[in-house]
């Protein structure tokens, strides 16, 4: 493309075009840079994680509890199945960010054999803060885009995925409320 400079990938798309004469750049370029800049936010996440002291279990428990919506509380066994996450082992975890702050265990008022785990201030605010860096390396990634390159990078996403739908599952799971 005149006017980008070269990137590690293009260096890439050089060798195993020597390699493998039928290789299609652009789909290989497509999907490297995809697959490496993912890569490259997952390692941004986990490190915002470390700097607010979370683990990655940690804030996938919070950010399920937020996702339920006001006031933000879920019974243990809707969180194992929305987590995929075995009760025991859920268990464990739960009573870890229970005894940092971040959640709260309480009978239900209206059935008190059942629990509801719910976030607390500082769960809200550990998941506030992580989301927001989240979304600085995110913005930051895409800055060197325009509105208009960043919508139409979107929409050629959207067409790729709406694709890849009709041919199976979703590609994300709904996000249900308990």
């Amino acid at each position: 493309m005149p006017g980008v400079e070269e990137d590690s990938i293009d260096r890439h798309i050089a060798h195993w075009s020597r390699e493998l004469p039928g290789l299609d750049p652009d789909v290989e370029g497509a999907i490297t840079r995809m697959q490496t800049l993912v890569a490259l936010l997952r390692r941004r996440r986990e490190a915002a994680l470390k700097a607010r002291r979370l683990k990655g279990w940690e804030y996938d428990i919070l950010w399920r509890l937020r996702s339920a919506g006001p006031p933000y509380q879920a019974t243990p066994s809707w969180l194992a199945k929305a987590l995929d996450t075995h009760p025991a082992t859920l268990t464990s975890r739960l009573d870890r960010l229970e005894e940092s702050g971040h959640l709260t265990r309480t009978h239900d008022p209206s059935d008190r054999r059942r629990l509801l785990v719910a976030l607390t201030d500082e769960g809200h605010a550990a998941w506030e803060g992580t989301i927001g860096d989240q979304a600085a390396a995110e913005h930051a990634l895409l800055a060197p885009l325009t509105g208009a390159e960043r919508a139409q990078l979107a929409g050629l996403l959207r067409k790729v995925a709406t694709a890849a739908e009709a041919a199976g599952p979703p590609l994300m799971p709904p996000v249900e409320r308990p």
